[in-house]
Order: C-alpha cells, then structure tokens, then sequence
C-alpha cells in the first residue's frame, strides 16, 4: 500500500496545483477577448472603405482601450489575487492621478505596455496552452471516444488498438507538458505584471525609504515622550518623596535637642545625604527633559544650563518660532553633552552656543577657546552626539585643531 501512494504521488505530482494556473491564464484569454472585442468592434459593424475610414476604425478602438487603461489594470490586479493569491501593489502612493496625468505619468506608460504589447502576447501564449490541455485531454482518453465509434468501423480496422495506445501515450506526455507550460506561463504573466503594472524599483526603495523614515521618527518621538514621562514622574514622585525626608531629617534635628550625640551625628550624616540625593536627581531629570524646555522653550532651557555650567557661557538664540518638541530635545541634548565635554576635555575658559532659524533648519554651533584635538573616534561623547542627531536626519561637525578653538555645529532639519 505505501508503494502504491508513493505511486501515485509521483505520477500526479505534476498535476497538483495545475487548477489555478489554467484558471488564472483562461482569465487572462477572457480579459484580452473583451479587448480584441472592442478593437474589432468597428470592422464588424462596417467594412471600412477610404483611408480616412480605415484610420478612424484602428484609432478609435484603440483610443478607448488606451482610456480604459485604469480599469484594465484593475482587472488585471483582481485577476492575480483571485487565481493566484498574488497581491500586486498599487503603482501609486496615493490615489490614482486624474485620466490626462495618468497618461503622461511613467505608470501610465508602463501599464498601457503590459495592456498593448505584453498582455495580449502572453493571452496568445495562454490560448495555445489551453489547446494543449484539449488536445492532450482528448488524445489521453482516445479508447472512450472509440466506444463512441460505430462498431463496423472498429470491425474494419483490426489495429485500431495498437494506434490508440499511441495516441494515449501522447496525450498523457501532452499533460505533463501542458501542466508545466501552464505554470511556467502563470510565473511569466507574474514577473512581467508585477513590473508593468506595479511599481518600479526605484518607486519601490522611495516608498521604503519614507517608510522607514516615518517609522524611526515614530520611535523618536516615542522615545522623547518616554523621557519626558520619566522626568514627570521622577519630578513629581521620587523628587518629592526625597524633599520631604530632607524636610524631615531637618525638622529632627532641630527639635530634637536632647539626643545622644552618635544618634545626632546619624540624623546630620542622613539629611546630608538626603540633600545631597536630591540634587543628583535634579541633575539627572534636568538631562533627561528639562521641564523648562518644555514650558518656555530651547532659548530659556539652554540659559539655565549655560548658568549652571562652571566656566563663563554665553548663549546667542534667534529662534522666531519653537520648532518641533523632538528636535529640541535633540538640540538641547547637543549642547548639554558639548559644554560637558567642553568642560571634561577642554581646558576651556569660556564658551559660545549660538541658535538661529533658517528656514527649515535649526543651526547650532558650540564653540570654546580650549585647547582642541576633539576627535569623534576617540570616544569622548561626539560619536554620540552624532548619532543622535541622525536619528533625525541632521548633520554634525567638528572643527578642532592642535590649540583650539573648537567648534562644533550641528544642523537640524525641522518644519519652517
């Protein structure tokens, strides 16, 4: 038994999944039938005589077809997804352009290629594949169309038989090859739809890219709202909590007078502590999202660091309008990580942060009169800061020769 299926899965082996294609390039000999339809439609309802009657039953027939291109195209999308199962994208990233746009556009090019060329050649080639199948089918069953014969006839002919079994040997090859022409045929009408009437490789890598654009400014945005919420909740939670044990441990010592002097020096050693935690936390939400960033913007944001920073900073800002909270973000994030390392590597007495607005681009340049040398590969927090602004398709520099000054300018792409 397990011979015999093994068997009979070699010899309809062939024939599994053979249904599809033939539906699929029968469709295909349909949808070009209507064609041929309309392109012969004036030849039989008039035989043209004068050259100027002959022209207009091959141009307008041929004007329609061209017309109706959209809806061919829609047909024929319908055609691969129903018979195939393959989904073929739209050529557009938005909605399909108005009739005279569509003619002149490279899709409308392309499709009416696959509509006047490529799809009425491969309905030619479905038509001769779906005569194979006939042929093959009406050769393979030849001894039940001889039952059909008159029984004289078959007296008559005594080696009918030996003829017959040749002519089922044939069909039955003829079956084979009509399945793989069927879906040979069906991968070709695929691959050539798929570049006539979809959209091309460059169409389709710009779609990627703005999807993928679109996407990491998604995580960007996310990731800034994430800081904020953190910095919210450690401002509004952690931060209090802290301020009141301080205001306690404080309250302690004062009133408590009488303690034991290793009880008092606990109560000092922890409200120090306490004070001392705060601050580190007050430093650490202020990197993460500054809460006057959010209210009052980059300019009120940056004098705040600029006057917590040890050395001498001044700050130039010329921003007519806020740009978006992400690139802020971005930008106050730049110049807090430059004056830190203005002030770890430097040897700086002084520095300069400068913003102004360009049109769609925020430029901020970070200068010191250190002694220079910085190096994004030395892995003193430019290579950092690089990445951080790629992530939103801006562009960093460094200039810094042996002896300063050093100047770091980075633009960032934002809506005018």
């Amino acid at each position: 038994m397990p011979i015999t299926a093994r068997l009979r899965g070699v010899v309809l082996r062939p024939f599994q999944g053979a249904g599809r294609p033939v539906a699929f390039i029968a469709t295909g000999v349909l949808i070009q039938l209507v064609v041929l339809l309309v392109m012969a439609l004036p030849w039989m309802l008039f035989v043209p005589v004068s050259m100027a009657a002959v022209l207009l039953a091959v141009l307008v027939p041929l004007a329609a077809v061209v017309l109706s291109g959209p809806l061919l195209t829609v047909a024929q999308h319908d055609r691969f997804h129903a018979r195939l199962g393959v989904d073929i994208p739209s050529p557009y990233s938005g909605r399909r352009p108005p009739l005279h746009k569509w003619l002149r556009s490279p899709q409308g090019r392309r499709q009416l290629m696959y509509h006047l060329l490529d799809g009425p050649l491969l309905a030619l080639a479905s038509a001769f594949v779906l005569l194979t199948w006939a042929a093959a089918v009406t050769a393979a069953s030849v001894y039940v169309w001889l039952w059909l014969v008159p029984l004289d006839w078959r007296v008559d002919h005594p080696g009918y038989t030996t003829w017959a079994a040749y002519v089922t040997a044939a069909g039955i090859a003829l079956l084979y090859a009509a399945s793989w022409l069927s879906g040979a045929l069906a991968r070709l009408d695929t691959r050539a739809a798929t570049v006539l009437l979809g959209p091309s490789r460059e169409e389709q890598l710009a779609r990627r890219v703005e999807a993928l654009a679109e996407s990491r400014a998604g995580l960007v945005d996310a990731a800034d709202a994430e800081r904020r919420r953190i910095e919210r909740d450690l401002h509004d939670g952690a931060q209090q909590r802290l301020v009141s044990l301080a205001v306690n441990l404080g309250l302690a010592k004062a009133t408590l007078g009488d303690l034991p002097e290793n009880a008092r020096r606990v109560i000092d050693e922890a409200h120090r502590e306490a004070k001392e935690a705060i601050e580190e936390l007050s430093s650490l939400v202020r990197g993460l999202h500054p809460a006057v960033l959010e209210d009052r913007g980059l300019d009120a944001a940056l004098s705040g660091l600029a006057a917590r920073a040890p050395i001498p900073v001044r700050v130039k800002a010329d921003l007519p309008s806020r740009p978006s909270p992400t690139i802020e973000a971005v930008a106050y994030f730049v110049v807090s990580e430059a004056l830190t390392n203005v002030v770890k590597h430097a040897e700086a007495s002084g520095a300069e942060v400068t913003l102004e607005r360009f049109g769609p681009t925020l430029l901020v340049v970070v200068s010191d009169d250190g002694v220079g040398g910085a190096d994004p590969t030395r892995g003193t927090g430019l290579a950092g800061l690089a990445k951080r602004v790629a992530s939103v398709d801006g562009t960093l520099s460094v200039t810094s020769p042996v002896g300063g000054p050093t100047v770091l300018t980075v633009e960032l792409p934002c809506a005018p």
